[in-house]
């Protein structure tokens, strides 16, 4: 009997013979309720992400060029998202870091429903251990920065991000830890050691 929950999957990869292979896997997973959706190109993958719920994305690492994993995962849409590496060479595995899983070519239906079934109870395991939500790195860099007195764009030069990136960036800062002053970001850069009082007070002279 199949799974009553739907699980929205994207499947990012620019070759068609692996993109149609992995979704043909995906559809021959037992008791699994599974919707595969197809991108080929890092905008429509955004895009894909930002219109609709997803659970799950199948991406190859050199999916773009190389496929900056941390910087999606950072972004608002990627909440809740579980990643897993489509590997079709041999990469690095340092460069894997910042993925949930990996998967072959060559694995079977059975392996990848088990790899499913894994990262959906991790899933659920995060949503009940994480009622409140913690800071990013970059969210904590942009911290910093704030109270370090510098300005939107002086911040995205800085951090080679755009100011509406930076902008999104403190809006959920503001929204995770309920500080909306710079005042505020202050006291707790400090209590939680992300600054100095020394840094604070350079920046200032």
């Amino acid at each position: 009997m199949k799974s009553n929950i739907s699980l929205r999957v994207i499947v990012a990869e620019t070759s068609m013979i692996v993109r149609s292979g992995v979704i043909n896997l995906l559809k021959r997973i037992p008791d699994q309720n599974i919707h595969p959706v197809e991108v080929v190109s890092v905008e429509a993958l955004h895009e894909c992400m930002r219109m609709q719920q997803v659970d799950i994305v199948i991406i190859n690492p050199t999916f773009g060029g190389w496929f900056d994993i941390e910087s999606f995962r950072e972004n608002p849409v990627s909440h809740g998202v579980k990643w897993i590496a489509l590997l079709c060479s041999v990469v690095d595995s340092a460069l894997l870091k910042g993925y949930d899983d990996t998967m072959s070519i060559y694995e079977t239906a059975e392996m990848m429903g088990d790899k499913l079934n894994r990262l959906q109870h991790i899933s659920v395991e995060e949503e009940q251990q994480n009622e409140s939500e913690t800071l990013s790195q970059r969210e904590k860099e942009i911290i910093v920065c704030v109270v370090k007195g510098m300005t939107n764009k002086a911040i995205a030069d800085k951090l080679y991000l755009s100011i509406h990136t930076v902008i999104t960036h403190r809006r959920n800062i503001a929204r995770k830890l309920q500080i909306h002053s710079p005042a505020g970001l202050t006291i707790y850069a400090i209590v939680n050691k992300l600054v100095e009082l020394q840094d604070i007070e350079d920046a200032v002279v």
